[in-house]
């Protein structure tokens, strides 16, 4: 009988993101997004701890990679624990840009979800989820 991942099999997880700029993006992710710097491997890899069991490895690409940035090749979903328009705000004021709707508004109404998405400094799309 195989477990299931509620079981304590599996938790969390690390999508890796390819970069054109090691140092812009662990600048991105940890002085923008507030993560830390789990592990470094000089400037081809940083595993980047942002948090309940969420890492995010960060490479520079390999020649069967994805160029950095690639449209739709990845999309990172951040949960939030305060309102959404809090930390929209806050990450506005640390020079992140959101995608807006026509009214301006960067905050999407998904169902039982609020989204807004934005990209890091290679063009990676990432969102973040409010639950509540």
């Amino acid at each position: 009988m195989t477990a299931h991942p509620q079981e304590g099999w599996i938790s969390g997880g690390s999508p890796t993101v390819f970069v054109g700029d090691m140092q812009s993006a662990v600048e991105f992710y940890t002085e923008v997004l507030g993560f830390r710097v789990q592990h470094r491997a000089d400037d081809h890899y940083a595993l980047i701890d942002a948090g309940h069991g969420l890492t995010i490895g960060l490479h520079l690409p390999s020649a069967n990679a994805p160029p950095p940035g690639t449209p739709g090749a990845i999309e990172i979903g951040f949960n939030v624990y305060r309102p959404i328009a809090e930390v929209v705000d806050a990450l506005r004021a640390r020079g992140v840009e959101f995608r807006v709707d026509e009214a301006g508004d960067p905050i999407v109404d998904d169902g039982p979800v609020q989204l807004a998405f934005f990209n890091d400094p290679d063009g990676n799309t990432l969102y973040l989820c409010d639950r509540s």
